[in-house]
């Protein structure tokens, strides 16, 4: 969707989530929810080449800008997203700057990148390559994660990297990374990606990290985060499912028993 990397780099508030469920007509709820953006997650979820096109399909028939997090660094998993129509791409465990160089040469057109021109879906199967080409790389936002201790070590430099628009923190892999795991860890982890969001905003580049509660948002944005990923579709059919049943089944507890005590 246009407009999308503009208004993450004018830093304005962006909440999405993450798709993980391998079908379309959850991306479309998900989509009619009012999310800021989508994030299907190719990385971690049952999702194959052929599904990833048709994710992205569903987003868009609702105008909601869907980028996708790649299973890893190949081009070839960069191209295959961005030429299925998504907004952007957030690639996991960069923890170089030689990396993300990499990302952004698989994510850009020449002179930015070397990103291989094809007549996918993103070009109008080649009926419009050329319109394509002459805004990709305005429009497409370049997202890397950083998940390690290596990248939480190298934080400046990645987001240093030209082109690159947002660096992502990874909580629970960094956590695991540094050691910082539970209750024990929380401050540990905390300072950590309070020092990976200020190299990123130095570098004038935008924070982004993923929240799995609503709450967490606030914390990170008093830091200066503004791109947000918050839980997944598959999380949030969880808690709404649990709640659900709970509520219903306490009820229904209550109902029984002055049923049982009327009768």
């Amino acid at each position: 969707m246009t407009g999308f990397r503009e208004k993450c780099l004018g830093r304005q508030a962006m909440v999405g989530t993450f798709a993980a469920i391998p079908h379309p007509v959850a991306v479309e709820v998900v989509a009619q929810a009012g999310p800021d953006f989508l994030c299907i997650d190719w990385e971690h979820a049952q999702i194959g080449r052929d599904t990833l096109e048709n994710l992205v399909r569903a987003a868009d028939i609702h105008q909601v800008p869907a980028m996708v997090r790649v299973p890893g660094h190949a081009p070839e998993a960069i191209a295959a997203a961005l030429d299925s129509g998504a907004s952007g791409v957030l690639v996991p465990r960069v923890s170089t700057a030689e990396q993300a160089r990499a990302v952004v040469k698989a994510s850009r057109y020449p002179p930015l990148g070397e990103r291989g021109v094809g007549p996918g879906r993103a070009a109008g199967y080649g009926y419009r390559i050329f319109d394509y080409l002459g805004r990709a790389n305005a429009e497409i936002l370049v997202a890397v994660q950083v998940e390690t201790a290596e990248g939480f070590a190298n934080a400046a430099e990645i987001a240093a990297t030209d082109d690159v628009d947002v660096v992502f923190v990874g909580p629970g892999d960094l956590s695991v990374s540094l050691g910082a795991i539970g209750p024990d860890g929380a401050e540990k982890l905390g300072q950590a990606i309070g020092a990976i969001i200020e190299a990123t905003l130095a570098a004038g580049k935008i924070a982004g990290i993923f929240c799995a509660k609503p709450e967490d948002t606030s914390r990170w944005a008093a830091k200066g985060a503004s791109f947000y990923i918050l839980a997944s579709d598959t999380m949030f059919l969880g808690a709404a499912v649990e709640a659900g049943c709970g509520a219903a089944q306490k009820g229904a507890a209550v109902s029984g028993a002055d049923g049982v005590r009327n009768g």
